[in-house]
């Protein structure tokens, strides 16, 4: 799965972000609308899903080749910087709702798995400031996942698949603590590139055990796509992280 020289990371990330933008086209909506509301009126709003949603498919498509990679990883990471910004707002009014502050780190990842395309592709950074910036931006992102399992911990339990022994509320906690301690392994630098390849998996399996069954069982249900295409896309940006981490401990 995970090899010196990988390119996986950047496949999946490009992959899922290209199927988002296909989303929001043929939904003319995002995931985000409901938020963002209060931001962009309705027809600026409009604007912005069509705009976001061609940022999508052509930095999608770009990051998937190496001479245009550098090029999509910008445009990428410019599209959920500026979605990460439009969160804040949201945290002004309502510092004390979780979610409020949790919406900003389902973006973060994507800036993060860009801004690491990015700099690989760009002579100014060295590999090891582009790792430790990574890994402290991934694991923040990793305790708000698991602090948000906890806040929402019923409806967690429901998206367990129930065939998964011991059961459900099990895999709920299991993978909460996973999240902390993949943030741990992060922040101190200890067996990061194990701790983001667990990571990854982690996050792959959620999308293949939990929200493809739930995509098939509906498949017009918009929100069911935009939750499979952003974990996939989480995952890509992890994977990012576990190639380049990879490619720094082959080559010591």
């Amino acid at each position: 799965m995970f090899t010196a020289n990988s390119n996986l990371g950047r496949r999946v990330f490009g992959a899922s972000v290209f199927a988002t933008g296909v989303v929001a086209l043929v939904w003319h909506d995002f995931k985000d609308w409901d938020e963002l509301q209060g931001i962009l009126n309705a027809v600026v709003g409009q604007v912005f899903i069509y705009i976001a949603a061609a940022a999508w498919i052509f930095g999608g498509i770009a990051i998937q080749f190496q001479r245009t990679a550098k090029t999509g990883a910008l445009v990428l990471g410019a599209v959920y910087l500026a979605f990460a910004l439009m969160c804040l707002p949201g945290i002004f009014q309502a510092p004390r709702a979780y979610n409020s502050w949790g919406n900003i780190f389902y973006q973060v990842p994507m800036v993060t798995g860009a801004a690491i395309v990015y700099a690989r592709f760009s002579t100014a950074w060295r590999p090891g400031t582009i790792a430790r910036i990574a890994a402290i931006s991934l694991a923040l992102c990793s305790v708000s996942f698991g602090l948000e399992q906890v806040f929402n911990i019923d409806y967690n339990n429901t998206l367990v698949p129930k065939w998964l022994p011991p059961n459900q509320g099990f895999w709920t906690w299991a993978t909460t603590v996973a999240f902390e301690l993949a943030a741990v392994a992060l922040v101190t630098n200890r067996m990061t590139l194990l701790a983001t390849r667990l990571l990854t998996a982690m996050v792959v399996l959620f999308g293949l055990i939990v929200w493809v069954p739930i995509v098939f069982s509906d498949l017009h249900n918009h929100s069911n796509w935009n939750e499979i295409t952003e974990n996939f896309a989480i995952a890509g940006a992890t994977w990012i992280l576990a190639d380049f981490l990879g490619e720094k401990a082959a080559s010591t």
